[in-house]
């Protein structure tokens, strides 16, 4: 099965995507990161309000093969979560770029800077070619 990247996504090393819309940020876990966990059975989120910094871990998924760390692609504070993935972590597999988003933050200093160490949709492609 052919995974999908979208192109307005930017990508971590560590599989986790970023959405910017203005100072938004929708962060959640690739398609690929999903599919090689497997089956996904718990899910560790911060709540509205807690800070998250770039590089520092925010959570962990967690599958019947592994907990892996959340990291933060940006510095900013959470102002959702998905409520529904915390209840039902499975659903994450279904859909991980629309409703299987994690977290939504206030971006606190918006920057060329910040994305620096993010990867575009093909740039991605190709790293998980090169790990497979």
């Amino acid at each position: 099965m052919e995974l999908e990247y979208p192109d307005d996504l930017r990508y971590l090393d560590s599989h986790e995507y970023i959405r910017l819309d203005g100072e938004i940020a929708t962060i959640g876990l690739s398609a690929h990161a999903i599919d090689e966990l497997g089956d996904i059975v718990f899910l560790d989120l911060p709540e509205e309000g807690d800070a998250i910094l770039v590089g520092e871990t925010f959570g962990s998924i967690e599958s019947v093969k592994a907990v892996e760390d959340l990291y933060a692609p940006i510095s900013g504070t959470v102002i959702d979560r998905n409520e529904a993935l915390i209840q039902s972590p499975e659903m994450v597999s279904e859909d991980p770029y629309e409703e299987g988003w994690f977290i939504k933050v206030r971006v606190d200093n918006l920057d060329d800077e910040m994305l620096a160490e993010t990867m575009t949709a093909e740039e991605y492609r190709l790293q998980v070619a090169g790990e497979e």
